[in-house]
């Protein structure tokens, strides 16, 4: 665990125990097992067994709980493959307990970071905002990934209306659909934290977790925004699918509507039957070579004054 000695005013590090007065703790606690969180939550801390149960099981909901020695909230990382990761959080008068089922490298960053530079860790409500502030600036990033993917894909559809990229998008959309979810509940406990004072921290610290309310604010909106954007590449795609299908069929019709003159004139000459005049012309094959051609190139000049080419 992380130890910050407020007399001395330096950070150090030891194994897991119950810190003294003068002391803010943060202990991580990384795959733990059931004996382990059992012992830090109950032995060492006292807390209630709720806290103890929302640890055992980690499949929470963001949320905050108030306790009499403690508070509960559980909030989530996003990692690379935009999968959440749940971190359960109980914050005392003096320490702060984080458990995780995976590596988080933003945890692991921010650990180090208050080992290197003093001064950060006077109350658990600074540990909070930090970790909590991490996390946020992570689902920025989020944004970054979405807002790149729909710019890949819009090229893409311009490109090639047949580009496959329905699976893509939709697997896109139910990520961000369950993240957003996520989004709105942190918020919801973020502003919790802001406008009802946090017990734990100090009244001007309260303006520190508004700030990550207002950054997680934007990133809702964003993901609202970009959810319209997946739904509108597909409905583009469709629309440019149905205009290229329509274009292929007025080719197609073009060219059989001028071949089909000159399937009935050959047709017309074709018949098997005695007595027809231009049988006995001179240059019958050369007339009616240029009969068709003048049909061909008459058809040719109609449909572009009509604009059908």
């Amino acid at each position: 665990m992380l130890i910050y000695n407020k007399v001395e005013q330096k950070i150090t590090t030891s194994k897991v125990r119950k810190p003294t007065a003068d002391e803010v703790v943060w202990i991580r606690l990384l795959s733990p097992k059931k004996e382990e969180i059992i012992y830090v939550l109950k032995d060492l801390f006292d807390c209630h067994n709720l806290i103890v149960e929302d640890c055992l099981k980690m499949n929470q909901r963001p949320k905050m709980d108030r306790y009499k020695k403690n508070i509960f909230i559980s909030f989530f990382a996003v990692d690379e493959e935009l999968n959440a990761k749940e971190i359960a959080l109980v914050i005392g008068e003096n320490y702060v307990i984080s458990i995780y089922e995976e590596n988080l490298p933003v945890l692991n960053q921010l650990y180090e970071e208050l080992q290197q530079i003093e001064g950060k860790m006077n109350n658990p409500g600074h540990i909070l905002y930090y970790i909590m502030n991490r996390c946020v600036d992570e689902y920025v990033q989020v944004v970054d990934h979405v807002e790149d993917k729909v710019e890949e894909w819009e090229e893409a559809i311009h490109e090639n209306p047949y580009a496959k990229i329905a699976h893509d998008v939709f697997h896109l959309k139910r990520v961000t659909h369950k993240l957003r979810r996520i989004f709105v509940e942190e918020r919801t406990v973020l502003g919790t934290i802001s406008h009802e004072h946090f017990p734990y921290t100090s009244e001007e610290a309260d303006v520190y977790f508004v700030d990550i309310y207002d950054h997680i604010s934007r990133v809702v909106d964003s993901i609202d925004a970009f959810r319209d954007s997946l739904t509108g590449l597909l409905d583009m795609q469709i629309s440019m699918k149905s205009d290229r299908m329509n274009e292929i069929m007025k080719t197609l019709t073009v060219f059989s509507t001028v071949f089909l003159p000159l399937s009935f004139i050959v047709g017309l000459y074709g018949m098997n039957l005695k007595n027809i005049p231009e049988y006995s012309w001179n240059h019958g094959y050369l007339y009616v070579w240029v009969l068709m051609i003048v049909v061909t190139v008459g058809m040719w000049v109609y449909f572009k004054k009509k604009k059908w080419m």
